[in-house]
């Protein structure tokens, strides 16, 4: 039976990496995100035109005007995860039904796995993170990035030290990716003799 890895960080720490990390040492990944992305250009879309209309632009929806649409209220925020949520979890079930059970472990990279519940569809929970001053140089280095729009985004996901202290496993990037490349191997290497859901040991 696949044995299934959580993946999950706060923005800035290096998980999309990490994913690719276990991509190349040929663990297939479920990236909830490009899920995402693929469904706001496809099937969510009409769904979504219909909830919020105006956000989407010859079929497919435009992020920024969703985001504007959603953007600090949380009645229709959560109108949106009630459209989007459900459509991703089944794309994540093809996926497990796919490589199930041809490979020994699977992950599944989930930004808000905690917030939304979806470590209890995992065996272990791998938490990546970084110094607090690495994972803000990083973000506000990226186009169109302030100070006020990190701390805006930082107070709707749980706090690092929280997310630690729920973790299986964790990578550090701040060492640098060939760290974290050694770090990712050392836990394939503990799941390879470690079968079955992990209690917590961290």
């Amino acid at each position: 039976m696949t044995f299934v890895l959580g993946l999950t960080g706060s923005i800035g720490m290096g998980k999309s990496a990490t994913a690719a990390l276990f991509r190349r040492l040929g663990v297939p990944v479920h990236d909830a995100d490009a899920a995402v992305h693929a469904l706001y250009r496809g099937r969510a879309a009409p769904l979504i035109e219909k909830a919020f209309p105006g956000t989407s632009v010859d079929g497919i929806v435009d992020r920024s005007r969703l985001g504007a649409a959603v953007f600090d209220d949380p009645a229709r925020m959560k109108a949106l995860e009630a459209i989007v949520h459900p459509l991703v979890r089944e794309e994540e079930e093809a996926f497990m039904h796919r490589i199930s059970p041809l490979a020994p472990v699977a992950v599944l990279d989930i930004p808000l796995l905690f917030e939304t519940g979806g470590e209890a569809r995992c065996d272990a929970v791998l938490v990546v993170t970084a110094p607090a001053a690495v994972q803000r140089e990083r973000v506000l280095a990226r186009p169109g990035m302030t100070p006020e729009k990190l701390d805006a985004i930082l107070t709707k996901q749980m706090p690092d030290s929280e997310k630690r202290a729920k973790a299986h496993f964790l990578v550090d990037t701040g060492r640098g990716f060939p760290s974290a490349q050694a770090q990712v191997e050392a836990i394939l290497a503990c799941l390879a003799n470690r079968p079955g859901r992990l209690a917590r040991t961290l």
